[in-house]
This record gives C-alpha cells, structure tokens and sequence, in this order.
C-alpha cells in the first residue's frame, strides 16, 4: 500500500504544477498580452475607418469655382416596349 501511494505522489505533483503552470499563463497572458493586441486591433480599425472617411470626403476644390454635383436623370422611355398587354376578366 505504501508503494502504491509513493508511486502516485510524484505523479500528483507533476499534474498539481502543469494546472498551476496553465494557470499562472493565462492570468500572465490575459494582464500583459491580451490589452496589447486589443489596443492593436482597436487602433488599426480606427485607422481603417478614418481612411474610409477621407475616402468619402469630396476633393478640395479652390475658393469661387462652380461645381454641380448629383445623379444624371434617366428619362424612362414610354414608347418602347413595355411588355404585352393582358385583359384581365373577372370570374365568378
């Protein structure tokens, strides 16, 4: 029984330090490593949405000149061919 219990102890200690091992990583991990690459990640989506915004911007043009902007107007054309005409009879 004795050497039973001798042969598992070593075992124990091993399994108690990888737990406490894995443990002391992640707490480590998570207060150093993980804010880093967050602020990482939220400076770099900030960056893309501030190119997005300079993107949209319209060009600088210089003081007194004209411009119209807007979408053309298409004109529908309603002599062309609109499709084939079905009369339509109510049935009781």
């Amino acid at each position: 029984m004795i050497a039973f219990v001798l042969l598992y102890i070593p075992k124990l200690i091993i399994t108690v330090a990888v737990i406490l091992l894995i443990y002391y990583g992640i707490r480590i991990f998570s207060r150093y490593v993980l804010p880093l690459l967050i602020d990482k990640g939220i400076k770099n989506m900030q960056q893309k949405m501030q190119d997005q915004q300079r993107g949209k911007q319209p060009p600088s043009r210089p003081e007194g000149e004209v411009t119209i902007e807007g979408q053309p107007q298409h004109k529908k054309n309603k002599q062309g061919d609109s499709g084939e005409y079905i009369d339509f009879e109510e049935v009781d």
